[in-house]
């Protein structure tokens, strides 16, 4: 399969970076001011992980809309101007679009898929890729569980079958893993417990609130999470909340 992926950050990298290593054709954009496209231009690595020589790379976004599927791999914050710069390009070329962000936009309180729905429209194919998992895992070799989910429920299918390996069997819950890094700051971990259970039991409702299953806070993408945003040394959300309430 012919996959672009836009943003060249930790995630978008390490995406790039699997889906040619289970045989695609990639190619990973970044903006010409990038930082962090300018490292991998000039040598191919960042902190995590070294791009092969197999995966192209380009700071033209025109060379991302002759493929078969576009990952897009940026701030939710930074989506609806990405998608509104090229509105014209993604309507065209009708090209499925997979998210691999979590969050809500902060003005509207829109879900990314609800982003692209609203400028793209709501037929346009999309959907969400979401860990659980840190790039140092998967990099040493250390397999774990990912979630896809769409409307689409073909390009699910397609995707699921495509990109499993041996490798690769939400926003709310990067707030518990925050919550988890202060009780580590306090030293008050055996708490994590119950912020596990009954943060759980809090987002259910926040989902339900918002028209989703509640049941979806029982499963991988968010309680099956938590080993990985409340307890590893690696999760940005609880290293945050330790150094927070230590002044750091």
């Amino acid at each position: 399969m012919k996959i672009a992926v836009i943003g060249c950050g930790r995630w978008g990298s390490f995406i790039a970076w699997y889906l040619d290593k289970i045989g695609n054709e990639v190619t990973l954009y970044g903006r010409k001011t990038s930082e962090k496209m300018k490292d991998f231009l000039e040598n191919r690595k960042n902190n995590f992980l070294e791009l092969p020589k197999s995966i192209s790379l380009t700071t033209n976004i025109n060379d991302v809309f002759d493929k078969d599927l576009i990952i897009i791999s940026v701030g939710t914050q930074g989506l609806r101007n990405l998608l509104n710069e090229n509105k014209a390009l993604f309507r065209e070329k009708n090209i499925p679009i997979i998210l691999c962000m979590k969050g809500i936009e902060i003005k509207t309180g829109f879900t990314p898929t609800k982003i692209v729905k609203d400028i793209l429209g709501e037929n346009y194919s999309c959907g969400a890729w979401i860990g659980p998992g840190h790039v140092q895992d998967f990099t040493n070799g250390i397999p774990n569980c990912m979630v896809i989910d769409s409307d689409d429920r073909e390009l699910v299918k397609k995707l699921v079958d495509s990109f499993s390996s041996n490798l690769i069997g939400a926003a709310s819950k990067n707030v518990i893993g925050i919550a988890a890094g202060m009780l580590d700051g306090f030293n008050l971990s055996s708490l994590k417990g119950a912020l596990m259970s009954r943060g759980t039991r809090e987002i259910a409702r926040l989902i339900e609130k918002m028209g989703g299953d509640k049941s979806c806070a029982y499963g991988l993408c968010h309680l099956g999470d938590y080993e990985a945003t409340v307890f590893s040394e690696f999760s940005n959300n609880r290293k945050f909340g330790e150094k927070f309430v230590k002044g750091e």
